[in-house]
């Protein structure tokens, strides 16, 4: 199929006015992401001390941590092994019988040295909005580091402080391989959906009733 293009200067010119247009356009929603979270990242050397970390899930294989999630729970483990905070929200999809990310995520840790009774489990993270408003709305958390990959931290971090959930952002490294160029050629899309979010704060998937996880796991630390 041959394309045709416009004929008149003043119609290629428009042409290009519009895709220039349409990339300014696009590119946004990133902008927004780069700038509103550009003082919010840390390593895990400096990350500040706060009582709760979140780690997003990033898929199973055969029922245990991905290598990308295995990375993130490592993270939240040494924080928590240093003291820099006392409890781990675990986020991520069990929407099926035959696929539970939070239990694998907390038996992870818990081989890795975090007390059963210091981690909770958010079975309805489906997406990055979703985990931050239930982090919000359903636990209790009003600040929080949050953990990830680097493609995928600063998106976490936006939405989670458009959410209400005052955050740091700590993005542990990861091997350069194809998993690591989708997420984030990815993230240019997803910046979209992310600010859709953040503007019209849709309730997530599903919402529910307050859980006490979080603060009786606080409770029970001290």
């Amino acid at each position: 199929m041959r394309i045709r293009l416009p004929r008149t200067r003043t119609a290629q010119r428009r042409l290009v006015q519009a895709l220039m247009a349409a990339c300014v356009l696009a590119l946004l929603p990133m902008t927004w992401m780069y700038l509103s979270t550009g003082d919010r990242l840390r390593s895990l050397a400096d990350a500040p001390r706060t009582d709760v970390a979140v780690v997003f899930g990033a898929g199973l294989w055969q029922g245990e941590p991905s290598p990308y999630l295995a990375h993130r729970l490592d993270a939240a483990a040494e924080l928590y092994r240093a003291g820099r905070v006392k409890v781990v929200l675990v986020t991520g999809d069990n929407s099926r019988e035959d696929y539970d990310e939070p239990d694998a995520m907390r038996a992870y840790l818990t081989r890795h040295g975090v007390p059963d009774a210091r981690i909770v489990s958010d079975y309805a993270g489906f997406d990055t909005w979703d985990s931050c408003v239930r982090a919000k709305k359903i636990f209790g958390v009003d600040e929080a580091v949050l953990i990830s990959q680097g493609f995928h931290i600063r998106r976490a971090v936006a939405l989670c402080e458009a959410a209400g959930v005052t955050s740091y952002g700590v993005g542990v490294a990861a091997v350069h391989d194809a998993t690591w160029y989708y997420g984030g050629s990815r993230e240019i899309l997803a910046a979209g959906k992310a600010a859709l979010d953040a503007v019209f704060r849709p309730d997530p998937t599903f919402l529910g009733p307050a859980e006490p996880g979080v603060a009786k796991a606080l409770a029970a630390g001290r």
